[in-house]
């Protein structure tokens, strides 16, 4: 029988086992925890500031809505009122025509993100699904949209506009349909690449069997098809609404304000309109009040669907 002995210095000898625990796995182990603490202190931290950063802007902006005009100039940074303002909500909404401006928001906003899903699911369960010559070439079509600049387009996108409004009034510039079908055309790039992806992640299993038991292809997709999409659905609508509420170029480039018309500005410029008649009536606290109103909805909106939206991320990754 081999008996074990130490050196005086508490290491092992050749040909010998290491005193107990003082094995080099263990030193390992150890150290890998302490790193782990490290890096997830530090990631807590990082997070925490992050946090700061976003909330208080948006805190901010909300007390600042509940001040009056002095404290604004005199406290800037301050988010406790003296006395809460909530009449400037009101003036905000009234002699600041944001409850115009925001009315033909939503009218815009439906119109436009349910014309955007509607044919951009369409074309991207087609494109996804469905084998025939010149697919990949419509495909990267679509794709070629996301790459062209809004800027360059600005040009021939309202002379276009003009032309079609001699010939279709209903059409023309500072027209709320002419408005939505722009809307659809600048989403519709983004929505097929991001549904294009999704589609093919759905199982061929499902759709061979609706097609077995009599479907169309029509009733496939509206019964079958897109109710599995419906992650995705909630994840690119958020995008389209998010994208076009503040969209502020395009109106500006096609809603110019007429002498003599209703206002007709979604909600982007009647806060650039607020913003630059505040050099004659300097009416702080009725601006921040009406950056509120336009942030708040949303914000709701997303903090509601933030769940579908994160699953409709992952589920088109993971599959």
């Amino acid at each position: 029988m081999s008996t074990v002995t130490h050196t005086p210095g508490g290491q092992a000898g050749p040909g010998q086992a290491p005193p107990p625990g003082r094995t080099p796995g263990r030193r390992a182990a150890v150290g890998g925890r302490a790193g782990a603490k490290f890096f997830n202190g530090f990631s807590h931290l990082f997070l925490a500031v992050w946090a700061i950063m976003v909330v208080y802007p948006l805190l901010w902006v909300v007390m600042s809505a509940l001040k009056t005009d002095a404290e604004v100039i005199r406290k800037p940074l301050s988010l406790f009122p003296e006395r809460l303002q909530w009449d400037n909500f009101v003036r905000a909404w009234t002699e600041g025509h944001i409850g115009s401006f925001f009315l033909n928001t939503v009218l815009v906003l439906t119109g436009s993100v349910f014309l955007t899903m509607l044919l951009g699911s369409m074309a991207a369960y087609v494109l996804a699904r469905y084998d025939f010559p010149g697919n990949r070439l419509i495909y990267y079509m679509f794709l070629s949209g996301l790459t062209l600049p809004i800027y360059l387009a600005a040009v021939p996108l309202f002379k276009g506009v003009y032309n079609m409004g001699v010939t279709l009034p209903f059409l023309g510039p500072n027209k709320h349909l002419m408005l939505i079908l722009v809307y659809v055309a600048w989403s519709l790039a983004f929505t097929v690449f991001f549904m294009h992806s999704f589609f093919r992640t759905l199982p061929t299993a499902i759709a061979e069997a609706g097609m077995v038991d009599g479907a169309s292809h029509s009733r496939l997709f509206f019964s079958v098809m897109l109710p599995m999409a419906k992650p995705g659905l909630i994840s690119i609508g958020i995008f389209n609404v998010l994208g076009q509420w503040n969209q502020w170029y395009l109106p500006t480039l096609l809603m110019q304000s007429v002498a003599g018309e209703p206002k007709n500005q979604v909600i982007s410029q009647g806060l650039i309109e607020l913003s630059v008649n505040q050099g004659y009536q300097s009416d702080w606290s009725g601006l921040f009040a009406g950056v509120t109103m336009a942030m708040l909805p949303v914000l709701i909106v997303y903090i509601v669907f933030q769940r579908q939206v994160q699953s409709g991320l992952t589920a088109g990754v993971g599959k």
